[in-house]
């Protein structure tokens, strides 16, 4: 079956959708519930809510109601789950699910979209499976007539993975996880603030029963000295080494130990570790003043992160046309994201997978347990372990690496900073901080950079080093100068469009000044994510969530005077990531851009969109503008337009948020990307120079000596400069292509633009299977 002949407006016609959301609650659930249901009433089919899990399902009744496009707003913002969820028994029980079936069947709704944890989606498989005998039952008992059974002989189910555990194999990341780590960093960092008025060790237990993914995380973004997680126990005799560290680390000049407990972990023999027992260890051995804190229920609370709002939008979209094209032959699926990609993975074999790590640990395979949770894990599980347990050697490189940030501060910078500087010291080399970007480079503002130098680092908004937007050309000579006599044998470059622009102007000086032939790597780093090479830049999510939230308290605002309508203005240059990615999240209903082009019809149809908006319940809109989406159509001219087009109807406001998109400490992601980046930048030199290391000096002159590191797709990879010339548009400072224009389509239609949505860019079913590990 060809998807593209298939007019996505039609295809739910005669079909109806039931969306229920089971288990422990998540943020981001309702995001998810809000595109079911959107995207559903889009497609032309019913939608209705099951209120409390499959516990609604069951007792039927009220519990099941018809969802309307009005019913799902202001919902995007709101923790938890507004549906409900319960634990059921009833449902484990086969007439439990006879009921259920009976309750569908009557209402004619033939497709399921649950949203849970492995536990409730395991349970929908089950029900799926025993469909046709359910029907059989009924039949005979009389609660159903032969055509009503016929009408729904088949039942299609989809799954979203909804825990904040992120303990579900197959997805990158299940919904409510970065919204978990936000709550957690936010604790640790103000404990981290009072443990620094006095010497404290802060033991900090995060939830986790059998996935240590949220423990970990938290250790790698705030530089914990050590984390304890369920698939990888400490070796024997760890109560020593712990101590020895610990107090290593007062030695150096830190004034604050923390350790990070997954409230499943235990030692080799399966024995529990918990906070109280390290407290006591500390205590007893070092004497050290120690605390304990247990997260608990609140890491499940509070307003989902923007990243949870897209991609619970976006599995909403997937799931809605998955259950649209399924059909009897094929198996019950998950929709996930793997990278920024949007996957369909057979339900169950996420689950066998799922299954497998709980096997491994139980029979001690601990390296397969961290290989089974998949690639992001893994790579977490080594950064953390060389950042926290190696010691640096006792032998020199002889090797001095330069750090230098360039263009506009962002949060994050720090982390990769110090990341940087660290697996430097671990590798042996001298690290080398410059101040005020290439600037401080040609006027030698150079000193070195020790251990401690950067300890707290990860959650320190903007540049410590310092930066500047100036570019090389002007000071190559200077530059090339001070290179030779700081003896600087490599670059890392932390910036934005300026890095790869400087990068290339000294990869260009190369055949002039023989000192610029050393490995150099730019690491992308600006709230504009307009970096060529990389889908992703750091900074980018901060901002992100800096928005968003702002666009929540300006809605809410809205809440009381109703027929507003509110016109912001967001940063990012002429790239419209920040516009976009903030329309999804904050429910926008229209993000102008300059990468999608508009003109005075276009604004005439969203002036008329909105007008009839105010017709309904939802009393107010909300409008982004990219800074440089357009010459004319200014931020004043689009206020102007709308404020005279709505006279009478509605009234308009407009804010320019500026500066604070630039601020602020640094969210989760930009903390744990910036030290993934900062740490396999200095580890790619290493070896480049090697490489280039030729009768006893460096020479780097080829093209691939000088790369951006990016994120494509789904891994980190090396780009040399000069091959990503092509692909970038540097009049607008912008890569020529942008994988996240893919989701516009998608913003449209959850503001109720009838608009066509490419079905041929779908996702289609993949294995998970051949990530698994032989288990010899």
């Amino acid at each position: 079956m060809s998807h593209t002949s298939m007019d996505p407006t039609k295809m739910g016609i005669g079909r109806s959708i039931a969306v229920l959301t089971s288990g422990g609650d998540a943020q981001g659930m309702n995001a998810a519930v809000r595109a079911t249901v959107r995207v559903g009433i889009y497609t032309g089919a019913k939608v209705y809510f099951v209120h409390e899990g499959y516990q609604g399902l069951v007792d039927g009744g009220d519990n099941i109601k018809l969802a309307t496009w009005e019913s799902v707003s202001m919902m995007l913002q709101l923790g938890g789950t507004v549906i409900g969820s319960a634990r059921c028994m009833d449902f484990r029980a086969r007439e439990g699910r006879m009921k259920a079936a009976l309750n569908l069947v009557k209402l004619g709704i033939t497709n399921l979209c649950v949203i849970g944890g492995d536990g409730s989606l395991t349970g929908a498989n089950q029900f799926r499976k025993e469909w046709a005998t359910l029907l059989v039952d009924l039949v005979k008992a009389g609660k159903i007539t032969d055509d009503e059974a016929r009408k729904s002989s088949h039942l299609n189910i989809v799954g979203m993975v909804g825990s904040i555990d992120n303990d579900f194999c197959g997805t990158d990341m299940t919904i409510g996880t970065d919204s978990a780590l936000h709550r957690i960093i936010e604790v640790v960092d103000a404990i981290t603030t009072t443990a620094q008025s006095h010497q404290r060790t802060f033991i900090l237990e995060v939830m986790g029963r059998h996935c240590g993914y949220l423990a970990l995380v938290t250790a790698l973004a705030c530089g914990a000295d050590w984390v304890f997680i369920p698939e990888m126990p400490p070796d024997e005799g760890w109560e020593g080494h712990l101590c020895r560290r610990l107090a290593d680390q007062r030695a150096r000049g830190s004034r604050l130990n923390v350790i990070i407990v997954a409230e499943g972990a235990m030692d080799r023999d399966g024995n529990p570790i918990s906070s109280e027992d390290i407290k006591k260890l500390v205590e007893k051995n070092l004497g050290f003043d120690t605390r304990t804190t247990v997260l608990g229920h609140v890491q499940r609370g509070g307003t989902p992160s923007a990243f949870d709002r897209i991609l619970g939008s976006r599995m909403g979209v997937e799931a809605v046309m998955a259950l649209l094209e399924a059909t009897p032959e094929t198996p019950a699926c998950v929709v996930s994201l793997s990278g920024n990609q949007a996957v369909r993975l057979p339900l169950m074999e996420c689950v066998q997978v799922t299954k497998d790590v709980t096997t491994a640990m139980a029979e001690k395979r601990w390296e397969d347990a961290i290989k089974l949770r998949g690639k992001s894990f893994e790579n977490n599980w080594n950064t953390y372990k060389m950042l926290a347990h190696i010691n640096p050697p006792d032998t020199k490189s002889n090797i001095n690496v330069a750090i230098v940030n360039i263009g506009a501060p962002c949060a994050g910078m720090n982390a990769a900073v110090r990341s940087a500087v660290r697996i430097g010291i671990i590798q042996g080399h001298n690290m080398l901080a410059v101040h005020d970007g290439f600037e401080g480079l040609a006027q030698g503002k150079i000193e070195p950079i020790t251990w401690t130098g950067v300890s707290g680092w990860t959650g320190k908004g903007g540049s410590e080093l310092g930066t500047k937007r100036v570019l090389p050309s002007e000071y190559i000579e200077e530059i090339s100068l001070t290179i030779a006599k700081f003896n600087i044998h490599s670059l890392v470059i932390i910036g934005g469009f300026e890095a790869y622009m400087g990068g290339l102007e000294l990869v260009q000086g190369r055949d002039k000044y023989e000192e610029l032939c050393i490995p150099m790597v730019v690491i992308p780093a600006t709230v504009s994510n307009n970096v060529p090479g990389s889908d992703f830049s750091i900074g980018a999510d901060t901002a992100l969530n800096t928005i968003t939230s702002t666009c929540d308290r300006i809605k809410q605002s809205a809440a009381g005077t109703k027929r507003r309508v509110f016109i912001i203005e967001t940063a990012g240059g002429y790239c419209g990531y920040l516009a976009t990615m903030a329309g999804l999240a904050a429910g926008a209903d229209a993000a102008y851009i300059y990468e999608d082009k508009f003109g005075i019809r276009d604004l005439e149809m969203n002036v008329e969109h909105l007008v009839q908006k105010m017709k309904t319940d939802v009393k107010r809109g909300l409008i982004l503008r990219n800074e440089n989406c357009n010459a004319n159509y200014t931020t004043d001219f689009i206020f102007a337009l709308y404020s005279e087009e709505g006279k009478g109807i509605f009234d308009c406001r407009k804010n320019v948020l500026g500066h604070m998109q630039q601020g602020g400490t640094p969210t989760p992601f930009d903390r744990n990307f910036g030290t993934k980046m900062g740490s396999k930048a200095v580890l790619w030199i290493t070896e480049k120079l090697k490489e280039v290391y030729r009768h006893g000096r460096i020479f780097a002159n080829t093209p691939d000596s000088a790369c951006v590191l990016g994120m494509k797709k789904r891994a980190l990879t090396f780009q040399p400069l000069a091959e990503l010339k092509e692909q970038t548009d540097f009049v607008h400072r912008i890569p020529k292509t942008s994988w996240w224009l893919k989701l516009r389509p998608i913003m449209k239609i959850l503001a109720k633009y009838n608009i066509s949505l490419d079905t041929s860019e779908h996702a289609h079913m993949e294995h998970v299977i051949k990530k698994r590990v032989s288990m010899h």
